[in-house]
């Protein structure tokens, strides 16, 4: 794959922030997978931040990074402060989400409905940016409901940028506000990844992430000759072995571990929380499409979903799935055998 030197791009892969998915344990496994990548946070809105259990919601091990934080707002000086925070957390940036259509997003006046009002997003924006030295980063959509014309985009992006922000991930999808759920709007509304291409060759100067849609390293690398980076979304939480690769193919660094050395690598991670009292579902829910496509994936996924709820559960069930992996490409290396013969 033809991908520019790494020094020529800040960060041109990334794992899309996901509710219920992109939590501390599922990042820390990514990161087994590729040390390079961009990871994000699931979206915190400001008010959980500043009045919420921090630990528990911000809470990260070093070895996540480069990390984002994807804070939800409409509040300017709220969200200066969360911005504040979370630098001196010591995360990498601060991303607004803009993008999000859900009701609930909604009632708050914040994610995609925000795109009608582009002055506001600017205050957040100049308002974060003025109390923290990271960047700060707007993901967005392409347009929502009836406004979703190309300028309308480009009015909401160079109002933003206006403001200080250079970086914009754009879901090259518009939002239906009603009518649609978020899981609808994530396939429903056709991709128009062109308009996010001209947003690239009209704005040079901008750092341009498209995001949407996208599910193998191939189809990256076609989206890295018009854009500057790619956001990965559902298929890194399908398919997530397919990073394996990233930080040789695009970061010129390490060489993949393979799905079984990655489980290897996971085991001390998971005796630590479970020793701590988690609970060793919330670890390996997030692992349990790692052998997704191989012999003995059934079998990996039945054996963690069957024991990993049960009181004490720990590392040695983590090792009996593994093992049954094992067991099934065995009998599948001795069936090709006999077919072969």
């Amino acid at each position: 794959m033809s991908f520019d030197p790494p020094s020529q791009r800040l960060h041109p892969l990334s794992v899309a922030p996901m509710m219920d998915r992109t939590d501390r344990h599922f990042r820390y496994f990514m990161r087994q997978i590729t040390q390079k990548t961009l990871l994000y946070t699931e979206m915190i809105t400001a008010q959980a931040i500043l009045h919420g259990d921090r630990t528990k919601l911000l809470g990260f091990d070093p070895l996540e990074k480069p990390l984002s934080l994807q804070i939800g707002g409409d509040d300017p000086q709220l969200l200066a402060k969360c911005a504040q925070i979370a630098e001196d957390l010591g995360y990498d940036e601060v991303n607004l989400n803009v993008g999000c259509p859900s009701n609930r997003v909604q009632s708050g006046n914040f994610g995609a409905c925000l795109m009608s009002q582009p002055e506001l997003v600017a205050d957040c924006v100049a308002a974060m940016q003025a109390v923290v030295d990271i960047p700060v980063t707007v993901k967005h959509r392409i347009g929502i409901d009836d406004c979703d014309r190309y300028e309308d985009m480009v009015r909401f992006v160079t109002t933003v940028m206006a403001a200080g922000c250079h970086r914009f991930t754009v879901h090259a999808r518009k939002a239906w506000l009603q009518g649609l759920s978020p899981k609808d709007n994530r396939t429903i509304p056709p991709l128009r990844y062109d308009d996010v291409y001209r947003l690239k060759q009209e704005h040079p100067e901008l750092w341009i992430e498209i995001n949407g849609g996208i599910k193998t390293l191939e189809e990256a690398d076609t989206h890295l000759q018009q854009v500057d980076a790619v956001m990965i979304g559902r298929a890194a939480y399908d398919t997530p072995y397919l990073f394996a690769v990233a930080d040789r193919d695009i970061y010129a660094a390490n060489a993949p571990l393979t799905r079984h050395q990655i489980v290897t690598a996971m085991l001390p991670y998971i005796a630590r929380w479970t020793e701590q009292g988690t609970k060793l579902h919330s670890i390996t829910r997030h692992m349990l499409q790692l052998f997704h496509g191989q012999p003995g994936s059934r079998a990996w996924k039945r054996h963690l979903t069957d024991h990993s709820c049960r009181a004490g559960a720990g590392v040695d069930v983590v090792k009996e799935a593994a093992a049954q992996v094992v067991e099934a490409m065995s009998k599948n290396t001795y069936n090709t055998m006999l077919l072969s013969t």
